[in-house]
């Protein structure tokens, strides 16, 4: 059996979850409405407050499938119910970020400010911060999948470079620094 694909999906209060024609399943909840298509192989029941997956066969490809799925719907009631946060960190002189509804404008060194436009499924502010502390970007959402490949994407656009650590960060990411050169001492 699949460690993961084993466990049932507990529903919190307030989280209600369908099941379609075509195997698909929907979660409402306080925060949002998702759907996810499970492969026709995968049965899904409820019963008793809990989402329970089982596979016909132990395939390497009913294995996989039991567990992907499994996760999928899990991620689906997590977010539906609490929401996903991912915070990120500016690190360098002059970087800043600025949030208007759902454009982001960012400065980080360039000739130019970078603009982007969010899903309207992700809010993203900006906290205050004190002298001398590095700004920071909270991205929300009840889609794990979506906030995440949006947080990516905000990174990608200047990733922390080794030597002095500056570029866009998660909060709490440790970075392998360089030690740089030596020889200009003589």
């Amino acid at each position: 059996m699949s460690r993961i694909g084993k466990l049932p999906v507990s529903l919190p209060t307030g989280v209600s979850v369908e099941i379609l024609d075509g195997n698909v399943v929907k979660v409402k909840g306080p925060l949002g409405e998702m759907s996810q298509k499970v492969d026709p192989d995968i049965k899904v029941t409820v019963e008793d407050n809990q989402i329970k997956f089982e596979r016909p066969t132990d395939q390497p490809r009913h294995r996989s499938m039991h567990g992907l799925y499994r996760a999928l719907v899990h991620n689906m009631v997590v977010g539906v119910s609490e929401g996903f946060e991912i915070k990120q960190e500016l690190v360098g002189v002059g970087y800043r970020v600025a949030v208007a509804g759902q454009l982001i404008t960012f400065s980080l060194g360039y000739s130019h400010e970078i603009q982007m436009m969010l899903p309207p499924e992700v809010k993203a502010e900006v906290p205050d911060v004190k002298k001398g502390e590095n700004p920071k970007l909270v991205l929300k959402s009840c889609d794990k999948q979506l906030v995440g490949q949006v947080a990516a994407k905000i990174r990608s656009f200047r990733k922390p470079e080794p030597y002095k650590g500056k570029g866009i960060k998660f909060v709490g990411e440790t970075l392998r620094r360089k030690a740089g050169k030596t020889a200009a001492a003589k």
